[in-house]
């Protein structure tokens, strides 16, 4: 478990951007919802602050619950500031159920994979990008090819 603890980390300490807008907003989105299309997955994309959502795409094949998904992925990130796969895999290896004591009540958060957060160099967590349709570490793996895609643009504009 802490070999996975230690790439989740890794992941976020590589996936950092140096800016983000409601134009990056756009097209971060529009390029992960592109690899879904190509590779037929049917999965929602999010990409939300906490009070306004940036971008949304419902694709073909999912269905009414991913919005819930999203919504509870998304809550568990921007309250965590971190990937729910990590904060998902840093609680299974310290055997904690925080829905159990209600500490991260399950009709607010879902403590699983499927959302990262966006963070900004010099300024920190600013939103988080969601992904739901797919296992929650496909989930998580489609967001992750994303913004590294993202970051190879941003690169080398």
């Amino acid at each position: 478990m802490s070999d996975r603890i230690t790439a989740l980390e890794l992941q976020e300490q590589e996936l950092v951007l140096r800016r983000f807008d409601l134009e990056d907003a756009w097209r971060l989105g529009a390029r992960i919802v592109d690899i879904a299309f190509r590779e037929g997955f049917g999965v929602g994309i999010d990409i939300r602050r906490a009070n306004q959502v940036l971008f949304r795409a419902m694709l073909p094949g999912t269905a009414p619950d991913q919005e819930e998904w999203i919504e509870k992925k998304a809550a568990l990130v921007l309250r965590m500031e971190s990937s729910g796969a990590l904060v998902e895999a840093r609680h299974r290896a310290a055997g904690i159920d925080a829905a159990s004591f209600g500490w991260l009540p399950s009709d607010s958060y879902a403590i699983t994979g499927g959302s990262f957060p966006i963070r900004v160099r010099g300024v920190g967590v600013v939103a988080a990008v969601t992904a739901s349709g797919l296992s929650s570490e496909d989930d998580h793996d489609l967001i992750v090819r994303g913004i590294r895609a993202h970051l190879l643009e941003e690169t080398n504009a």
